[in-house]
């Protein structure tokens, strides 16, 4: 269980898994069972990871309640308790693995054959006679039609009453509740057919002359096919959902620990934070720690989707799941269980994947009534073929009234929006793209202006030396070296830029004798028996050193948006230094990127006017809110949404969680603070700006596959069943034969599933 802070009063979220669903008609069976059992707020049901999640105010409802209402309308239930990778599991949190798909996704494979072994001698003693004419008159001058028929009829009623029994079993109790779903339509089919096929072997004198004909290919062939198709979907649903599979088989179930210094291997779920892992070269890092000795590259690839490999060493943090390459590393563990990344990014995929998205509410609405609505037509076109058909009218009203509830296929419309969305947010996932709220896929799609934070997120969030002038005479190195050997006795982030330059440029820096700061103005000090200054222009003014000659160079860097520093050796101006944020390298590729897409592109910022313009310039970007505190983030992201249009805002830091909440999606990159991410909706896994223009490209693709599903889906049953009920008979008599329909349906379903599978092609631009 979880607790949700969806408003004021506490609300507890209960997963169950639920078995036995078939088509989209279950779905809303189930959620009405469970949101008629008091105390329930909502019920989400998903029919391709077959969970529910109910939302139920603490102290009422209990999971044996729930699962009891389960049960009561025809289905069973039971908790869904999350994975923990490295942990023993058998069911993959929703995810189905490789024997419970087959039982409750599909039939079990023993059964397919069996069907499909009995099936095939009916479907030949019934069509190789008519074919072959010779042979008819053999059967019947030789064998009888009686035994020939008593033969398919025997054949047929395994089929049925075996691997097709849980048509029957399913389909007939929820028929008879007034709730008829798939298994209903198939079980009322194929019994017609049975029904008048036996009637016709055993009592041939009921019927009038010429139409004790008999259909049992027709009911074999039918449950076979709709068997086959289950078993074939629920195989392509399991592909589809394998992105939880493979995350949970990133971690290993064991792990090296270091036992008064002996390596001692143990299980993953013994370890406790504290504990010191050795992870040696070619090992899957069980575990997420600090490395307290060696040194290694580490590919993180499986998290981040970056994939290059990360150099590790002391001090660094380490996560589970990834792989270490060349090198041996020590590692004190920090973070174990449900609490580790790799466990929450399987824990944000299940949740993600279970969401129902709001464009599947038309889907919703239809399946409610639709297996009813397929009852009655089936019953019309029995009646109208009956009364104004040709002879034998009644085995014509049979044939199209069984075709009709064959072809109708309830399962397309419920898989058409869940089952996309399961491989959209596994697909994102392998891209280090995490959807918190899957209903940021569709929102994404609608998003016309998308705002940034500057600090941290458009820029490292750090200063950096990024230009250098010297006066003629002086040595540029030996001016940051120097620099740097003052600015080490200061605490301000500008002489720590100075100092981190030194030592990226491998300078040796001497020490510096004398320090003295002037808050406001700059700091003096001694560096080999010379006095050295550094500061703004005023200090230098202050301290009687003319700095005319890098006027020009001063009004470049601060039109820039940079912080200019003028050195001073003795009475001499010897360098001016520009100190800022620098820009991050994919910054500008994403933001033309997103603008190339149509979208306005703003940044929010707390630093002053003329700095974030120069970096809003330099970027392209087409507004910037400068000088905006923390508090005051939220509202400007509400001034920048457009007149009825959403906003998208993408930031990093503690004080950008008001602004990722208040814009309709938040984006938060994934080396920021955790109150960022745990606002935001999408969460990047990796610091490249270009991830949030592939979120975007993910989400309209898969709102784009979504409505392709919806459309095949609707527009199947809207031309197949007029077809199935003899709309085209007028035409050359053109009828659909029910064991085209059995063929139709099962197809239907397979092109939704495998439709959604193509997301998992998606490929981010370069």
């Amino acid at each position: 269980m979880s607790i949700s802070a969806s408003d004021t009063s506490p609300k507890t979220s209960v997963n169950l898994k639920i078995e036995g669903m078939t088509c989209a008609s279950c779905v809303s069976h189930v959620e009405k069972a469970l949101s008629r059992v008091p105390g329930v707020e909502s019920a989400n049901v998903n029919l391709a990871r077959e969970t529910a999640r109910v939302v139920v105010t603490p102290g009422s409802a209990t999971v044996d309640d729930l699962t009891k209402a389960v049960e009561r309308a025809g289905y069973s239930a039971r908790p869904d308790v999350p994975v923990i990778p490295g942990h023993s599991h058998h069911d993959m949190d929703g995810a189905p693995d490789s024997t419970d798909h087959m039982h409750h996704g599909g039939p079990r494979r023993d059964e397919l054959i069996l069907a499909i072994v009995l099936t095939v001698p009916v479907l030949l003693m019934a069509m190789v006679p008519d074919m072959v004419p010779a042979l008819d008159d053999f059967i019947r001058t030789n064998l009888g039609i009686f035994p020939w028929r008593v033969t398919q009829a025997l054949l047929t009623t395994v089929v049925l009453f075996g691997p097709g029994r849980v048509f029957f079993k399913t389909g007939i109790p929820a028929l008879l509740r007034g709730a008829p779903e798939m298994n209903s339509l198939v079980a009322l089919g194929t019994f017609a057919a049975w029904t008048y096929s036996i009637v016709a072997t055993f009592l041939p004198q009921v019927f009038p002359a010429g139409t004790a004909n008999v259909y049992f290919e027709a009911a074999a062939v039918i449950a076979t096919l709709v068997l086959l198709g289950r078993y074939m979907e629920a195989h392509a649903r399991r592909e589809a959902g394998s992105a939880i599979e493979h995350l949970l088989r990133l971690a290993p179930d064991t792990a090296t620990v270091l036992r008064d210094g002996a390596p001692v291997e143990v299980k993953l779920d013994t370890i406790v934070p504290g504990d010191i892992l050795l992870i040696r070269p070619g090992d899957r890092v069980p575990l997420d720690g600090e490395v307290i000795d060696g040194a290694s590259l580490v590919d993180e690839s499986m998290l981040t989707g970056e994939s290059q490999p990360v150099n590790k060493a002391l001090g660094a943090q380490v996560f589970g799941g990834t792989v270490n390459s060349n090198g041996s590393l020590t590692i004190r563990v920090t973070k174990v269980g449900a609490d580790t990344v790799l466990a929450r990014i399987v824990h944000m995929v299940g949740e993600a994947q279970g969401a129902k998205l709001p464009v599947q509410a038309l889907a919703d609405r239809v399946t409610g009534w639709f297996v009813p609505a397929v009852i009655a037509v089936a019953l019309l076109t029995f009646v109208l073929w009956f009364a104004f058909g040709p002879r034998p009218s009644i085995a014509y009203a049979l044939v199209n009234m069984v075709a009709v509830l064959i072809v109708a296929c309830p399962c397309a419309m419920g898989l058409a929006t869940p089952v996309s969305v399961m491989v959209a947010t596994g697909r994102s996932a392998q891209l280090g793209i995490l959807f918190r709220d899957a209903t940021a896929l569709q929102t994404l799609r609608d998003v016309s202006v998308i705002a940034f934070d500057k600090t941290g997120t458009l820029t490292e969030g750090h200063p950096a030396l990024t230009d250098i002038e010297v006066a003629a005479g002086f040595d540029a190195d030996k001016i940051v070296a120097a620099a740097a050997a003052v600015e080490a006795l200061s605490e301000h982030p500008l002489g720590k830029a100075l100092v981190a330059a030194a030592k990226a440029r491998g300078l040796a820096v001497p020490k510096a004798v004398d320090f003295q700061a002037t808050p406001g103005f700059g700091v003096t000090a001694a560096v080999d028996s010379q006095a050295i200054a550094i500061g703004s222009a005023r200090f230098m003014a202050k301290l009687g050193v003319d700095v005319s000659i890098f006027d020009a160079a001063a009004a470049t860097l601060s039109e820039a948006g940079k912080s200019p520093l003028f050195v001073a050796l003795g009475q001499r101006a010897a360098a001016i230094l520009a100190v800022a944020d620098p820009v991050k390298p994919s910054a500008q590729a994403a933001i033309a990127a997103l603008k190339k897409d149509g979208l306005s592109v703003a940044m929010v910022s707390g630093d002053r006017k003329a700095t974030a313009e120069a970096v809003g310039r330099a970027l392209g970007i087409d507004r910037v809110e400068a000088e905006v505190l923390p508090e005051g983030k939220a509202a400007a992201v509400k001034d920048l949404r457009p007149q009825g249009g959403k906003i998208a805002f993408v930031g990093d830091g503690i004080n950008d969680a008001p602004a990722l909440a208040a814009a309709d999606v938040g984006l938060a990159v994934g080396t920021g603070t955790d109150i960022a991410i745990e606002t935001a909706d999408v969460v990047m896994m990796r610091d490249d700006l270009g991830t949030v223009a592939s979120a975007i490209d993910l989400s309209r693709a898969t709102l784009r596959n979504i409505s392709q599903n919806l459309f095949w889906a609707l527009a199947y049953n809207v031309i197949l069943i007029p077809v199935a009920a003899g709309a085209l008979y007028g035409f050359g008599h053109i009828l659909l034969s029910p064991m085209l329909a059995a063929a139709a349906m099962a197809f239907s379903s397979l092109f939704v599933v495998g439709n959604a599978m193509r997301l998992r092609r998606f490929q981010p631009r370069a």
